[in-house]
């Protein structure tokens, strides 16, 4: 991507730095963690745990990273301008198809799981009936403008942690028996290798990509650094953030697995849900799967509002169509061209729900995982060139997010009922690879 001026930019730079670590919390806590998660203790058991603590200190790494290259150089196009700037013009166009596609998928699996989730209610509605109207709902919040998504992200981002910490702490009760009922047999604190990882090594390494998955959003995050009020305070707005994610995660999924056999769990339902759901809690199923509706409602639109801004620069540098960096004055400088080919991805994700609801929701979601993760690989490769002050512990700690993030794509191969979603990662990365040669042919003979 091009140098794109940042003057342009300096009049929305109002955040403080708490404010972005919110809309991160926003951005980031969705049915990958609140949904996905339950996929990930099927595969691995009580070790869920240590896979989201690989998982948090992987994401920490990588919005080290980004935040680290945003204060040095402040750019609207966030990691594909600096993927660009690393390692030429088809790295930055790769990388900015490679995420509008992680994100078209991303919403596609929130949909999904929002439908699954609002049967619950309504059992003989079919998915993609839902999975519409959800849709509608989010194109309406983006067609607020920035304040008006600010705002409602703050507020689902309130509702979000309060759900959690409200199951922490019914959790904590129901252990203590201060509330009745529960499991005729609980399994408590695993005390051998062979209960921590229900399903050994293979198991831990396959449930990898959905504890990373509950952690992606921080790519939104470094597209709105740049409205920072001061741009150096981006590394500590990730550090609180991911410290307040990772206790929260870490300690609700530790309280889940400790409650009830791992064999309880199913993809269909929260395992928050299905920890509590024997005990005499009879609104708490309900209430908790609405505030889950929520966060999966929230990080879709987060990733919503990610694609319509990305495809705006994209085709500001000229990686993408010219018609997409036309905005409506006279509607809150609605880029609509961008929100339309983003509504066309969510139609595609509605029409597949329809034709195959079966396992849809678990390939997408691992598809979208690994996605995310090319994304991911590309931040930190990036960061490797473009930083001008690289300290040595900074270039192991590099080396060791790319492994983590290896053993996170990999690990999908190792469990047949998510393996292909894999392969559709590789039809995408395929797809976009062929574009880029093709594209890189013109931009050679326009030189």
């Amino acid at each position: 991507m091009s140098n794109t001026s940042t003057s342009s930019t300096s009049n929305n730079a109002t955040l403080k730095w708490w404010q972005l670590s919110l809309t991160g919390v926003g951005c980031t806590i969705g049915t990958g963690y609140f949904l996905a998660s339950s996929i990930g203790i099927g595969l691995t058991g009580p070790s869920i745990v240590f896979s989201f603590l690989l998982a948090a200190i992987g994401t920490y790494i990588v919005f080290h990273l980004l935040a680290k290259m945003t204060a040095e150089d402040p750019q609207e196009g966030s990691f594909c301008y600096y993927a660009e700037k690393a390692y030429g013009r088809w790295a930055g166009f790769s990388c900015g198809w490679n995420y509008w596609c992680s994100s078209i998928l991303i919403m596609g699996s929130q949909l999904i799981a929002l439908a699954i989730l609002t049967q619950l209610w309504f059992p003989n509605i079919p998915l993609w009936v839902f999975a519409s109207i959800y849709a509608v709902l989010s194109i309406l919040v983006v067609l607020l403008g920035t304040e008006g998504f600010d705002k409602v992200e703050d507020f689902l981002a309130v509702i979000k942690t309060a759900a959690i910490i409200i199951f922490i702490i019914l959790a904590i009760a129901a252990l203590l028996g201060w509330i009745s009922g529960g499991p005729a047999e609980s399994p408590g604190i695993p005390t051998s290798t062979s209960q921590l990882f229900a399903e050994g090594f293979t198991g831990f390494w396959a449930s990898l990509i959905y504890a990373f998955y509950a952690f992606g959003g921080i790519e939104v995050i470094g597209l709105m650094a740049i409205r920072l009020k001061k741009r150096e305070e981006a590394p500590k707005a990730g550090r609180i953030m991911l410290l307040l994610l990772s206790i929260l995660y870490v300690v609700s999924l530790g309280l889940a697995v400790t409650m009830v056999s791992v064999d309880a769990f199913n993809p269909d339902e929260s395992p928050f849900v299905t920890a509590l759901s024997d005990y005499h809690l009879p609104l708490f199923s309900h209430l908790f799967n609405g505030a889950i509706i929520i966060a999966g409602f929230s990080t879709m639109t987060a990733a919503l509002y990610g694609v319509t801004i990305l495809l705006v620069t994209l085709a500001k540098d000229g990686d993408a169509p010219k018609v997409f960096k036309k905005k409506i004055k006279k509607w809150k400088e609605l880029p609509l061209p961008s929100v339309l080919l983003a509504i066309v991805g969510l139609i595609a994700s509605i029409i597949t729900a329809l034709l195959l609801p079966e396992k849809i929701y678990e390939y997408i979601t691992t598809a979208a995982g690994i996605l995310l993760l090319y994304n991911w690989s590309f931040i930190i490769v990036s960061a490797l060139s473009v930083l001008k002050e690289k300290r040595l512990s900074e270039k192991i700690f590099a080396i060791l997010g790319l492994l983590f993030i290896i053993a996170a794509i990999t690990g999908t191969l190792m469990e047949k009922s998510i393996r292909p979603g894999f392969f559709i990662s590789i039809l995408f990365v395929a797809i976009i690879g062929g574009v880029t040669l093709y594209m890189r042919k013109k931009w050679q003979q326009l030189d």
